[in-house]
């Protein structure tokens, strides 16, 4: 059950991935034609890329990585894969609380797509952990 809700976790993660990466390329509907703030903000500050690559570009890589894992997972469960999936959420976890912390003490702005990445990533989080909890009562 638990890889099930996962795999729909990081499913919706890479659709709102690429819908951030549209955002990139002009076409700003998602977040607003207007919008000043927000996605666009976010989008276009110094935090927006790693190593020149957008952000965005790493999380449907990542995402999409973690979907055909966490498939394959589901088909024939294997230890290390496992292993593999609960690291990758656990650093996600990391790297999401950081970006929230960007958006609410730096940009001072909200992209409501990014919230979206972070908040599943604190849930993938929450299930791993409460399944580590539930594994060790056993």
């Amino acid at each position: 059950m638990k890889n099930k809700i996962l795999l729909i976790i990081f499913l919706v993660s890479l659709i709102s991935s690429i819908i951030i990466l549209s955002t990139n390329h002009g076409n700003s509907n998602f977040c607003g034609i207007d919008e000043k703030g927000g996605c666009n903000a976010v989008q276009n500050s110094k935090y927006a890329s790693f190593f020149g690559i957008n952000n965005s570009i790493y999380g449907i890589f990542i995402f999409a990585m973690l979907s055909i894992l966490t498939f394959s997972q589901m088909q024939k469960p294997i230890k290390n894969k496992q292993l593999l999936i609960d690291s990758a959420v656990i650093l996600g976890f990391i790297i999401a609380l950081y970006f929230i912390f960007l958006q609410i003490f730096i940009l001072k702005t909200f992209c409501k797509y990014c919230l979206i990445i972070d908040g599943l990533m604190i849930l993938a989080f929450l299930l791993v952990i409460l399944g580590e909890i539930k594994k060790n009562k056993k």
